[in-house]
Parts: structure tokens; C-alpha cells; sequence
């Protein structure tokens, strides 16, 4: 039996894991995260989001790279052999957003790192929460981790790249406008996931 699994992207701001958590606990499914989601996991992501770290940018897709692997192996493979729901906040498309278009890195590279750390394992469906620039930085008022503090033509370079991906796929991508109520939002998104499913 083969199990199911989810994805959440998008910006900073934009919502996705209160969703993911949302859809989650509807489904019963199991909640993970990239990065973290593991014990391992957990110690590269306190790295990668250290405001005081100075990390270069190929660095930064490499450490990706290793939670990822990592986080695929022993939560991912073991969820869907089990014929689970799993649903995770970011993926390997992150990867291609943040370090691709937000770093200017190749695509094709981060692409090809990213594939061979998931074992070329990708979501069966992404849900990606599309918010404006200006609403992504009003709800961004806080102290601000090491990505957060990128910057924002940073910020519009990903959030640009996660709308490219999305026109590119409409099969396996649905973009969801993230600025109604969360309510409004989960009911949305419960309900084209129950269609996505009936095939």
C-alpha cells in the first residue's frame, strides 16, 4: 500500500503552516517539516536560521540537502510504505525557490541536489499559499530569523519562483490565496484535497 503525501509551500508569512498543521489534524495524518522533522533535522535547521550565521549560499543548499535526505529517509518512505497521509511544511521545492531564485543559484543544480537527496521522491500534491508583498510583510513584524531577514527583493525573488513552479505543474500544484480568515482557508483547502483524492 502506497500512502499520500503533501506538501505546503510558499513565502515567508504566508500561512502554510498553520494550514499544514490544519490539514494535518483533519486528516489524522502525520505532521513533519523541512528543514527539521528529525532530530537531525532539527539541529541543521537551528544552524541554517542563526541570524549570526554567515553561511555561503551553496552552503546553505547543501545543509538543505542533508536535512532533506535525512528527513525523507526516516519520516517520509517510512509514512508512505505505511500507506499514511503524511503532510509536511516545505519540501524540495523550497530549495529551488530559496537557494534558486532567491540566491540566483542554477536551478538545474539545485534541482539535481535536491532529487538525489530525496532519492527522487517529490510531494504528490503541493498546496502553495500565494500572499502580496505587502500583506507577507505586514504579518512579518517580529524578530526575524536568518531567512526571514533576507531582504525584500529576496523575499519577491521566491515568492516569484514558487508561482513559476506552480504555473508549470498545474497538475501537481494548487495555489491557494492565503489572505482570507484561516478558517475560510482550511475549508477551502479540505475540499479540493478531498476532490484531488476522488481523482
Amino acid at each position: 500500500m502506497t500512502g499520500t503525501w503533501i506538501a505546503f509551500e510558499g513565502g515567508e508569512g504566508s500561512g502554510k503552516s498553520t494550514q499544514a498543521r490544519r490539514l494535518a489534524e483533519t486528516l489524522d495524518a502525520v505532521l513533519t517539516r523541512e528543514p527539521g522533522g528529525t532530530p537531525v533535522g532539527e539541529r541543521v535547521r537551528a544552524v541554517l536560521l542563526d541570524p549570526s550565521a554567515d553561511i555561503d549560499p551553496r552552503a546553505e543548499t547543501l545543509l538543505m540537502a542533508a536535512d532533506r535526505a535525512q528527513h525523507v529517509s526516516s519520516v517520509v518512505v517510512p509514512a508512505l510504505e505505511r500507506g499514511e497521509v503524511i503532510v509536511s511544511d516545505r519540501s524540495a521545492y523550497s530549495s529551488i525557490a530559496y537557494q534558486g531564485h532567491g540566491r540566483g543559484l542554477p536551478f538545474d543544480e539545485v534541482r539535481s541536489i535536491s532529487a538525489w537527496a530525496s532519492g527522487g521522491r517529490w510531494p504528490d500534491l503541493v498546496f502553495l499559499l500565494d500572499v502580496p508583498d505587502d500583506v507577507r510583510s505586514a504579518r512579518m513584524q517580529r524578530d526575524h530569523d536568518r531567512l526571514e531577514a533576507a531582504g525584500a527583493a529576496f523575499h519577491q525573488r521566491v515568492n516569484a519562483g514558487f508561482r513559476e513552479m506552480a504555473a508549470a505543474d498545474p497538475d501537481g500544484w494548487i495555489v491557494v490565496d492565503g489572505t482570507p480568515p484561516p478558517d475560510e482557508i482550511a475549508a477551502h483547502i479540505l475540499e479540493t484535497y478531498r476532490r484531488w483524492s476522488r481523482g
